[in-house]
């Protein structure tokens, strides 16, 4: 089987020779991608540091701030909608299309038996709560419904480009970062959820699954509140990077159900930073125990931000390889 063939038969839960993989480096890797968070017109990256702070801006107008050696991320220092009176003012970023597809091409045509991914770092509650800042978010949600609604409203044309430009690649699939949940919970109710995402979820989703594309969204936190609403909105992949989180019966479950695939590191919070070989290697048995029709496995992409080194990496990356019979 190529790697599109396996990546797509572990969403449909059929019988594939390996799990999924997408490590970096050398390793193997099934999936390609184009990561078009940063291409719109009119923008030109800022970057500076003042000590031992980095200082940034983004496409949406906000400015970020991460210690130089911290996270990659960071967190938003001044968002763009300061107050909602800037809202009429504002106007949302314009993703160049022809550099997009052009840059998108190049890579995809290279790698013409790989899964081809087009990635955009944020969606409709990820983009909002940076351009207001997550505690003013958390209060809009409560007090100011209108607004809200009119600001993703206003944010739409930007997805629905993510989805046109992966449509003129011939992508195999949309991916997207949606931080929802804490450690023990959502951060708002199920019943917000409803309120101000489900149908526009429902309505980009179908739009892509019309334009032949998979949804792949990344969510943090503990999402067991909204999972069958998610799945059910048409999202064809989770990405977790702490599945410890989830009751495994319930996820598995899930996404048997809905013929969905999980794409997951070794938990990242819970096992990798112990650094201990032996939990390790109990956690990749018990991946495999649950999730083998369906899990995709992939490598943390920031390692330092973590506190795990590069040899508890590598040797997650060696017994996964083990026990999948893969010889490199």
């Amino acid at each position: 089987m190529t790697s599109r063939e396996i990546i797509n038969a572990k969403i449909e839960h059929l019988k594939t020779p390996r799990p999924g993989m997408t490590f970096s480096g050398l390793r193997l890797n099934d999936m390609v991608s184009i990561n078009i968070g940063s291409i719109a017109k009119g923008y030109t990256p800022k970057r500076w540091t003042n000590g031992n702070i980095e200082y940034y801006d983004d496409i949406w107008g906000n400015l970020w701030e991460r210690m130089k050696d911290g996270c990659l991320g960071g967190e938003v220092c001044k968002p763009a909608i300061t107050d909602w009176s800037d809202l009429d003012r504002w106007a949302p970023p314009i993703l160049d299309k022809e550099s997009c597809i052009k840059e998108g091409r190049k890579i995809f045509q290279a790698n013409p038996d790989k899964f081809c991914v087009v990635c955009f770092p944020v969606w409709v509650f990820s983009s909002a709560r940076y351009l207001r800042k997550l505690e003013n978010y958390m209060m809009d949600m409560a007090l100011y419904p209108e607004e809200l609604h009119r600001l993703h409203a206003k944010m739409r044309p930007v997805f629905e480009s993510i989805i046109e430009i992966a449509g003129e690649l011939k992508a195999d699939a949309i991916f997207f970062c949606e931080d929802m949940g804490t450690q023990s919970s959502l951060l708002f109710s199920p019943e917000m959820w409803d309120e101000y995402f489900r149908k526009m979820y429902h309505e980009l989703f179908a739009m892509a699954h019309e334009t032949g594309l998979k949804v792949f969204m990344h969510s943090c936190g503990q999402n067991t509140l909204i999972l069958e609403r998610l799945l059910n909105a048409g999202v064809d992949c989770l990405q977790f990077d702490q599945p410890m989180i989830y009751n495994p019966v319930f996820l598995s479950g899930l996404l048997k159900k809905y013929k969905a695939a999980l794409w997951s590191p070794i938990d990242i919070q819970k096992i990798m930073p112990t650094g201990d070989y032996a939990i390790i290697e109990d956690n990749v048995k018990y991946m495999f125990k649950h999730y083998s029709e369906s899990i995709i496995f992939k490598n943390y992409g920031d390692l330092n931000g973590i506190g795990v080194k590069e040899e508890w990496d590598n040797f997650a990356y060696e017994k996964i390889c083990d026990m999948a019979g893969i010889k490199e």
